[in-house]
């Protein structure tokens, strides 16, 4: 059980996407933390703090993964890409670094709260948010583990976009600006979209081995046909949105606009590979692609206001 097997687990290549939907609230908060001069001078401890707790949910998410992947039979001893499943990880060491885990991300969390309330003495907004980190928490444990895994029943799309679309984006932005508003919707269904995209591409190529495990994904429900598909809604949405909250909502307020719309073509050129692919394995170099470019979509959104981008 060396180091290098729990780094294995983490699966740092999902971590840029997870940290997507803070940078994506951050982006919103910003100009509105700016015309406060506490919010200003609170808004990058904050955004790190928030940060940190957001990335040690998505390790908590994958090392729970790994464990009840394993546990329920989804993953054998052939994958050799799984710490417990191959057996360089005990899965009572992985229960355990679990709960550690889990008690670390509560632990950062309420320092995101202290933060970014406790001057402003907002108890209200502070207990909502609390409830929301701790069904994260929740969340990130039940994907794959526990008596019944909410991914093996084809939820894990809808707590994926809740989780790391409207909930990650829209509390990222209150904790940020301490206000809320509607519009928000429309960058977070972009980073709830984006997120979804990853996880499909992930049961895309798992689908055979996910339908014998019993686990009935949203691909296996639906098929693989129709997942490419959904897969080309999933973009269509998730930009869309961008486009109607960044040009209609906010004309002329956004900068950086023709980067976006570079990257905002890369997708659709993934798109294009995803709809062409015979063999579900082809799509296992898109998920890092993906991930990659939303989430350096997403840090041009906080350059972009931060004025770091030029137009």
């Amino acid at each position: 059980m060396a180091i290098r097997d729990w780094i294995q687990a983490s699966r740092l290549r999902t971590l840029p996407l997870a940290a997507s939907c803070v940078l994506v609230g951050a982006a919103i908060g910003f100009p509105i933390a700016q015309r406060s001069e506490m919010l200003s001078a609170q808004f990058w401890p904050v955004f790190l703090s928030i940060l940190l707790t957001v990335v040690l949910l998505q390790v908590l998410s994958n090392w729970a993964n790994d464990l009840g992947d394993f546990e329920n039979g989804a993953d054998d001893f052939s994958r050799q890409d799984r710490s417990v499943a191959s057996g360089r990880i005990s899965p009572e060491a992985m229960k355990k670094a679990v709960v550690v885990l889990a008690l670390i991300a509560f632990a950062s969390g309420l320092v995101a709260l202290f933060l970014a309330f406790f001057a402003a003495d907002l108890l209200v907004p502070a207990l909502v948010l609390l409830v929301i980190g701790v069904a994260s928490i929740a969340a990130a444990f039940r994907y794959t583990a526990g008596k019944s895994p909410y991914g093996y029943k084809g939820y894990g799309d809808v707590m994926v976009f809740l989780f790391f679309g409207w909930i990650g984006v829209g509390g990222t932005a209150v904790l940020l600006s301490h206000q809320w508003d509607f519009q928000w919707l429309l960058p977070a269904t972009w980073s709830g979209a984006m997120s979804v995209a990853v996880l499909n591409l992930n049961n895309m190529r798992d689908h055979i081995s996910d339908a014998k495990a019993g686990k009935n994904t949203i691909v296996v429900r639906m098929g693989f046909a129709w997942s490419r598909r959904y897969h080309l809604v999933l973009f269509l949405v998730g930009w869309l949105s961008w486009w109607a909250y960044a040009l209609v909502l906010h004309a002329g307020e956004w900068r950086g606009m023709g980067w976006i719309a570079v990257l905002n073509a890369v997708h659709f050129a993934h798109v294009f590979r995803v709809f062409n692919a015979e063999n579900p394995q082809e799509l296992d170099p898109e998920l890092k692609r993906v991930a990659l470019s939303s989430a350096v979509a997403a840090l041009f959104f906080l350059m972009a206001q931060t004025g770091l981008v030029a137009p």
